[in-house]
C-alpha cells in the first residue's frame, strides 16, 4: 500500500505531529512518500526522509495559504502517482488542506482518528464520538485515495527511515481564486516554558479550582516549578477562564506527558481522551467518585485549594 503524508514544518523543522505520522506510516505501509508545500524545502525533506518518506514532493506555496496551495498541490499528483491513504494532521492547516482536497478528489474523509492498521487493501482506523463518550473503529470503503487527519501524539515519533530521499517538485499549482487570499502576517503565541503537546509535564485545572482567579497561583505556579507546561479542561475553556490553546481532551489537545496532574478536574470521557496515554496520572479531587481516578495512578481526595497550596510550599522548600 502506497500511503502518502502531508507533512507541515514549524522553523526548518517537520512537526512532531508529521514524525508520528510518518513513523506510523513506515510501520503499516509498503511505500511512503511525503507531500511539503513551504519554504526550505532542501532542509525539512532529508529530515522527512530519516522518519520513512522515500520521496518527497514539494511545492513553495509564497504568501498562498498553506491548506488552499496544499490541496491543489496535491490534487495536481495524485492521479498520476495513485496513493492509496494520504494521512493528515489534525492540525489547523492539516484540517484546511484536508477538507479543500475532499471537495476537489470527491472523497469523503475520516478524522480525529487514534489508530491505524492496513490488512492487505484494507485500511482500519480508531476514532472516538458523542463528544469521546464512545470509541469505535470503522473501515474505509470506496473509491481511493482514502483520506484521513490523525490526532497528534497517537504515534510516537522513531527515526528509522533511509534518510534523505528523492525530491520531486510539482510544478504548475492551480489554487484557482482560493490562491487570492494571501498570508499577511504570522503571530507565534506567546509561552513561558515547553509546549503544551510536548511537555513531559503537564498540570491541568478543571473546575474544582473554584474561581478564574485561582488557576494562575495553583495551575501555573505548580506548572512553573516542576518545569512543566500547564493546561485546561473543557469546562474552564468554555467559561472563559483560559484560552483554548490550553484546552486538553478530544475537542482541545491530546498530551502523553511522563507526569499528568489534574487538579479538580472530574475526568469527563471527553478530557481522558486527550490525556489518558500518560505515562503517570495524579488526580486531586474533592469527589471521591470522580472518574479521574479510575485513571489516576495516584489519586488525592481533597479540596484543590487546600491541597495544591502545600505542595507548592514543599516543592519552593526543597529548592
Amino acid at each position: 500500500m502506497k500511503i502518502w503524508v502531508y507533512a507541515e514544518a514549524e522553523g526548518d523543522k517537520p512537526t512532531t505531529a508529521t514524525l508520528e505520522i510518518l513513523t506510523k506510516a513506515r510501520e503499516v505501509g509498503d511505500v511512503v512518500e511525503a507531500i511539503y508545500v513551504g519554504p526550505n524545502a532542501d532542509g525539512i525533506a532529508p529530515q522527512l526522509g530519516e522518519y520513512g518518506a522515500a520521496k518527497v514532493f514539494t511545492a513553495d506555496q509564497g504568501d498562498a495559504l498553506a491548506g488552499v496551495f496544499g490541496a491543489a498541490a496535491i490534487a495536481s499528483v495524485v492521479e498520476a502517482e495513485a496513493p492509496d491513504l494520504i494521512l493528515f494532521a489534525q492540525s489547523y492547516d492539516g484540517r484546511d488542506a484536508l477538507g479543500r482536497l475532499s471537495a476537489r478528489l470527491n472523497r469523503t474523509v475520516l478524522t480525529n482518528l487514534m489508530s491505524l492498521a492496513v490488512e492487505g487493501d484494507t485500511v482500519k482506523v480508531g476514532t472516538a464520538i458523542f463528544g469521546g463518550n464512545t470509541l469505535v473503529d470503522v473501515e474505509f470503503e470506496g473509491p481511493k485515495p482514502y483520506l484521513a487527519a490523525i490526532r497528534p501524539k497517537s504515534f510516537a515519533a522513531e527515526p528509522g527511515g533511509a534518510g534523505a530521499g528523492e525530491v520531486v517538485a510539482i510544478a504548475d499549482v492551480n489554487a484557482g481564486r482560493g490562491a487570492d487570499a494571501k498570508l499577511l502576517e504570522r503571530h507565534v503565541e506567546e509561552r513561558e516554558g515547553p509546549k503544551l503537546e510536548e511537555a513531559t509535564i503537564v498540570v491541568s485545572g478543571g473546575r474544582g479550582l473554584g474561581e478564574k482567579e485561582n488557576y494562575d497561583p495553583l495551575v501555573e505556579e505548580l506548572a512553573k516549578l516542576l518545569g512543566g507546561a500547564s493546561g485546561a479542561s473543557r469546562a474552564i475553556v468554555d467559561a472563559g477562564w483560559v484560552p483554548y490553546s490550553k484546552q486538553v481532551g478530544q475537542t482541545g489537545k491530546t498530551v502523553k506527558p511522563k507526569v499528568y496532574i489534574a487538579l479538580g478536574i472530574s475526568g469527563a470521557t471527553q478530557h481522558m481522551v486527550g490525556m489518558k496515554g500518560s505515562d503517570n496520572i495524579i488526580a486531586v479531587n474533592k469527589d471521591a467518585e470522580a472518574p479521574i481516578f479510575s485513571v489516576a495512578d495516584l489519586g488525592i481526595v481533597g479540596d484543590v485549594k487546600k491541597v495544591v497550596p502545600k505542595l507548592i510550599e514543599a516543592l519552593k522548600a526543597r529548592s
